[in-house]
């Protein structure tokens, strides 16, 4: 063993040390959901790789490369330059909203020349490393004081608020999500977290009101009660829950859905990625894309319970955590139990925004893997 390690190879003495460290499972797992998504989109173009299928593929694998140099980044690097980071996406956020490129209505996207990049993707990972920090750095014995709660409320509160200007009222969600998972997995106390509900319940009305622009409040009053505007409004989650029941359990067949191909399906590419899947996989299709999203985010937990530091634990938990909301928001809002609020289903939507952002994440929890391990052969 002594002398396989001083050659720098894997218990195999074939494969480099390095590369034997890599969690080969989860990276086979994760190319398993990239590769059936890239069917997807293969299927929802008719049978040709353009104009989603080949992107998606280069896109995919060259996402997942950069996860697997982000595994070799110590995990101090990612503690030092947690709230650093933050401050930089934040001054980016105020770019958007000074200099910002809009389509589709909403202005999100900064304008680099190269690339066109949503700062409010990157917010999400972000948001859990300077929280998971704070929380580090905070003494334990204050953990159950204001002291510990108001500044983590406005770590959050900063970037929802600049996301929901643009508006992207998912992103913003999902912002609050991640941050509330790691205030909650820190030890604030669960009463506080009720007394939040509570506050919530009495808040939404108003915000549904006074503080969503009009496409936004119609979504949710859709979600309310569909059947009221189904050529409209409802359109989308109507022919969702039509491709999904026509399905069945077998499904019609790779490349025989007739809601994606006739048109009938918005956005059966990107956020209704998962409709257009079940039509021709069935039940079986959806059941193993939940199946392997299940492992990928109980790994990321095993992950969080295995790590030496509080940082780590919390950093762990948090993108993990991210990553489900990720699939349990788009899953419901396309069987239409939540609002439509444009959250994609991860690496088999098409896009590349959020693609890169599941792929920060898994980069981060497979460099918080390594250290433990390290720690334990130690």
């Amino acid at each position: 063993m002594a002398t396989l390690q001083s050659s720098g190879l894997g218990p195999s003495g074939i494969v480099p040390g390095p590369l034997a460290q890599l969690p080969w499972r989860i990276i086979g797992l994760v190319i398993a959901i990239g590769m059936f998504g890239f069917v997807v989109l293969y299927s929802a173009a008719g049978g040709s790789l353009q104009p989603w299928a080949a992107k998606q593929a280069l896109l995919f694998f060259v996402c997942l490369a950069g996860a697997v140099g982000l595994s070799y980044v110590p995990e101090t690097f990612w503690a030092l330059g947690a709230l650093p980071m933050y401050v930089l996406i934040v001054a980016m956020l105020l770019g958007v909203e000074l200099l910002g490129a809009v389509a589709g209505g909403s202005q999100r996207w900064l304008d680099l020349g190269i690339i066109r990049l949503q700062p409010s993707e990157l917010m999400k990972p972000v948001i859990v490393l300077a929280l998971a920090r704070f929380y580090e750095m905070l003494p334990v014995g204050e953990i159950r004081k204001f002291g510990a709660i108001w500044p983590a409320a406005v770590l959050v509160g900063i970037p929802a608020a600049l996301v929901m200007l643009q508006p992207d009222l998912g992103t913003a969600l999902m912002i609050c999500f991640g941050g509330a998972t790691v205030m909650f997995l820190a030890g604030i106390p669960l009463r506080l977290f009720i007394g939040g509900i509570l506050g919530a319940a009495v808040f939404i009305p108003l915000a549904v009101n006074f503080l969503l622009h009009e496409y936004q409040r119609n979504r949710v009053l859709i979600f309310l009660n569909p059947e009221s505007d189904p050529l409209g409004t409802g359109y989308h989650i109507s022919q969702s829950k039509i491709a999904i029941g026509s399905g069945g359990i077998f499904g019609k067949g790779f490349l025989q859905g007739t809601q994606s191909h006739l048109d009938y399906l918005p956005e059966g590419h990107t956020d209704f990625a998962l409709a257009t899947m079940m039509e021709e996989w069935g039940l079986l299709g959806g059941l193993f894309v939940i199946t392997a999203y299940a492992f990928l985010i109980g790994w990321g937990i095993s992950v969080s319970m295995r790590a030496k530091s509080r940082f780590g634990r919390l950093t762990a938990a948090g993108l993990s955590a991210t990553i489900f909301f990720y699939v349990a928001i788009n899953m419901a809002m396309v069987m239409g139990l939540a609002p439509v609020v444009g959250i994609p289903l991860p690496m088999i939507s098409f896009g590349g925004t959020a693609l890169m952002t599941v792929m920060i994440c898994l980069g981060i929890l497979m460099s918080i893997d390594r250290q433990s391990r390290r720690v334990q052969r130690w």
